[in-house]
């Protein structure tokens, strides 16, 4: 008994050496900006259902039907959005839909919540519980058109209020801005009434709610002068309104256009498509991501405020891509996430990615979640990419420097005043060494995902290996070399240890010695 008790004397001083606060490498005080942000993307219908009293025509066997996900459901699981180190949510549209509207988009009444999703209260409640946790909001907000029986269509005095009807053919701003885009009534948005309406209802949110920001559906099919004046009329009830816009093109020149409207942020499908041909399988070239952000460094005003996404409820899953190509989509998932959140992007996720959901074209992509399904070795990544975005500002603000490049194989540097870190990842098939040059000297770079320690070999110049299919995320330090301080005081312990077993088993025999005697 008395060895036991010593030996729980001479661990307390080990416990308490790891007891003290970690101070954050690298932590500022966080500001209100959103280029720290990182986003969960929710399809409401398709995430939980927290509410059952509102399941009216819900079939979970047909794709194209409610299936019973709601805006209480979100509550409830935003401490678990936020348990993976998400900051924002953006959810698809709560307006009041027509009939089979279960994604949000065949809007019926502007400024009604969908009674399949919950009432005004819980949208409010939606908000107020997110800012309890510092999280931030955005809604969906659509302008383009309406639902396909929407009761506008049959009164004679709002005849004005849409568009011509015609097919969506070419590519011509009168095409793109007056056809009707899957055949959904196009809003006028030129008539000064509709816009009036429009702003009301971006006006109606925002003051009902205290919403943080608009994701801006089909921006490129919407005059860049509405854009202009719904930019103004949002800043001008709420200065610090965050407006995310989705211009789907392929070319950047065409997206960096509407930068002038002031929209802050615009989803970069270039890099998407990019991401998505890299990364689902092992053997690919890393050129098409890394070039993208050359590009966008020249097209933009402020690329780094563009944001990025893996998939989303209009493409084929991420992980249907990997299966295809007979990959582990868990493996694929952690390459593609490590490059998301380590490049100047804002990151956006689409829910069930941490499970990985699987789901090919619409609406297989939408499949309901299961929270309780995640993969705890994606979950895990994600965390841990999460947690280093909120602490290494390089992270966010950095710059951005190519290092190296070459046969699935790439390496770049993101420093920010006196912090680099240097992310490698070896997207190809088998093991590889990449030899890292022009570095600080005198360091160490130090691996965050896997505990990797790479040292200098000569003046500025670090070789790292790395095995199929990983990626690792260094922070540059100083070379501490072996920590004899710590590798002393474990010394210090186990002596004192190995000393009081000696004088209790030499006291132990004395007491013996004396009882015989």
């Amino acid at each position: 008994m008395r060895i036991k008790a010593l030996l729980t004397l001479c661990i307390i001083p080990f416990l308490l050496f790891y007891s003290f606060p970690m101070v954050a490498l690298g932590a500022e005080e966080k500001e209100d900006d959103w280029q720290e942000e990182m986003i969960y993307f929710i399809m409401v219908d398709r995430f939980f259902n927290g509410n059952f009293d509102n399941d009216y025509e819900v079939d979970t066997d047909d794709p194209k039907a409610y299936h019973g996900g709601d805006i209480d459901g979100i509550i409830q699981q935003l401490d678990y959005i936020q348990s993976l180190g998400y900051t924002a949510i953006w959810i698809t549209p709560i307006m009041k839909n027509e009939p089979k509207g279960y994604h949000g988009y065949w809007i019926e009444d502007f400024m009604e919540v969908e009674e399949h999703f919950g009432t005004m209260e819980d949208a409010k409640r939606l908000v107020e519980e997110a800012h309890k946790r510092d999280m931030k909001v955005l809604f969906d907000f659509v302008v383009n058109h309406t639902g396909y029986q929407h009761p506008w269509l049959e009164d004679p005095e709002k005849e004005d209020w849409f568009h011509e009807e015609q097919r969506m053919i070419g590519e011509s701003p009168s095409v793109l801005e007056n056809a009707w885009l899957a055949s959904l009534p196009d809003l006028n948005t030129e008539n000064p009434e509709v816009k009036e309406y429009l702003f009301d209802a971006a006006e109606f949110w925002i003051e009902e709610t205290g919403v943080d920001g608009f994701r801006l559906d089909t921006v490129k099919h919407v005059p860049k002068d509405f854009w202009k004046e719904f930019n103004d009329h949002v800043k001008s009830i709420d200065p610090d309104f965050f407006l995310l816009g989705e211009v789907w093109h392929d070319n950047p020149r065409e997206i960096a256009a509407y930068e002038e409207t002031g929209i802050d942020s615009f989803v970069d499908f270039p890099l998407y498509n990019a991401m998505d041909q890299s990364f689902q399988a092992a053997g690919n070239s890393l050129t098409g991501p890394l070039s993208i952000w050359k590009t966008n460094e020249e097209r933009y005003q402020s690329p780094e405020m563009l944001s990025s996404f893996i998939d989303n409820h209009d493409t084929v899953r991420f992980t249907r891509r990997a299966v295809e190509n007979n990959q582990n989509p868990v493996t694929r998932w952690k390459l593609a996430l490590t490059y998301q959140f380590t490049m100047p992007e804002i990151p956006i996720t689409y829910y069930g990615t941490e499970i990985p959901l699987d789901g090919g074209e619409d609406p297989d992509n939408r499949k309901m979640m299961n929270v309780k399904a995640a993969d705890e070795e994606l979950k895990q990544r994600i965390e841990q990419l999460t947690s280093m975005r909120q602490e290494f500002p390089a992270l966010t603000k950095g710059a951005y420097k190519e290092l190296y490049n070459e046969d699935g194989m790439a390496a770049y540097q993101r420093s920010y005043k006196d912090e680099t870190l240097i992310v490698v990842i070896n997207n190809d098939t088998g093991t590889r060494t990449v030899e890292l040059k022009d570095l600080p000297s005198g360091k160490q770079l130090r691996g965050m995902l896997t505990d990797d320690i790479a040292r200098e070999v000569e003046d500025g110049t670090y070789h790292v290996a790395m095995e199929r299919e990983q990626a690792e995320v260094y922070l540059v330090e100083e070379d501490t070399g072996l920590n004899w301080g710590f590798l002393l005081f474990i010394g210090g312990i186990f002596a004192a240890f190995v000393v009081a077993v000696i004088i209790l088993s030499r006291k132990s025999k004395t007491a013996e010695t004396d009882g015989i005697r």
